[in-house]
């Protein structure tokens, strides 16, 4: 068995370096085509008063940060270069309600400690990355949303018997990205657990796989996508112990934006579409679609 994961460790590396160069990601395995939604654009949409949206307009196109690594919400192809996932989908129904065909958008992978930044300097329209709503953020930027309710979770080997949950962690090896919103909940809230910490998530699922650490921490939404690429491998255990509200990122004071972002998020909710992105894409992890929480349209800033 341990020779088992130890070559599926060593595949997965394998095809991550062959296609994207970055050791430790997982092989693309995206949502069929076929499958995902067709977004009806907005016709004759105007948004005066954003900035944003204005030069975007001017520009021909929206350019939207994303992920590139996270299976079923943020993927990109390394031979198509195509992005994909649940988070990818949500990008192009609200571009497609703000007026934008989706080959109208242009996704940028901005690395999560740069998302701030790529916001206040307009690299970037808006952001669809696994992006936490909290006050601290809110000082730096603006939220739509959250469209989506994920929460703190724990991967382990699929035989593993002695981890259950958080309370399980005394004396063992828990990988988490370095300086993350989990690493340092599990470093203040369990401080006998040995925290281990490196860039990415996928090398700490690398780890896991070859036996190097015992569990894998992030938010539950991320590990059912690591999870679904080697399910005989590994599982999900325990229940999410967070809240972890996912918004779409907005230079601050665009309030027009995030409205506007709000009002599309809720048409999308309540017409279906949110639910089949849902079931094209992170759904495929085997996990049915919640329902989706309450949009948060706070006042101006």
């Amino acid at each position: 068995m341990r020779t088992t994961r130890v070559l599926a460790a060593l595949l997965l590396a394998a095809l991550a370096a062959a296609g994207c160069g970055k050791e430790g990601s997982p092989p693309t395995k995206g949502p069929k085509p076929e499958d995902l939604p067709k977004y009806q654009v907005a016709t004759d949409f105007q948004l005066p008063d954003s900035g944003t949206w204005n030069k975007a307009k001017r520009r021909g196109r929206l350019v939207v940060g994303a992920k590139e690594d996270q299976p079923y919400l943020g993927e990109k192809d390394p031979a198509s270069g195509v992005y994909s996932g649940f988070d990818i989908e949500i990008a192009k129904m609200i571009g497609a309600s703000l007026g934008f065909d989706p080959n109208k958008i242009e996704f940028r992978t901005i690395a999560s400690a740069n998302r701030e930044t790529a916001l206040q300097n307009g690299q970037i329209d808006y952001y669809v990355g696994t992006y936490t709503i909290n006050d601290n953020r809110k000082k730096l930027v603006g939220f739509g949303g959250p469209y989506y309710m994920a929460g703190q979770g724990l991967l382990v080997r699929k035989d593993e018997e002695d981890i259950s949950g958080p309370q399980d962690l005394d004396g063992k090896k828990v990988c988490s990205a370095a300086g993350s919103t989990p690493y340092q909940r599990i470093q203040a809230d369990y401080p006998k657990a040995v925290l281990v910490a490196y860039d990415t998530y996928s090398i700490c699922v690398d780890n896991l796989l070859t036996y190097q650490v015992d569990a894998v921490t992030t938010d539950d939404a991320i590990l059912q996508g690591y999870a679904a690429k080697l399910p005989e491998e590994m599982k999900l255990v325990g229940k999410p112990f967070s809240e972890e509200p996912y918004g779409i990122g907005v230079p601050r004071g665009d309030n027009a934006l995030r409205f506007a972002i709000d009002d599309a998020l809720a048409a999308r909710e309540k017409d279906g579409t949110w639910k089949k992105a849902y079931d094209a894409t992170l759904g495929l992890s085997g996990v049915p679609a919640p329902t989706p929480p309450p949009i948060d349209r706070y006042p101006a800033s």
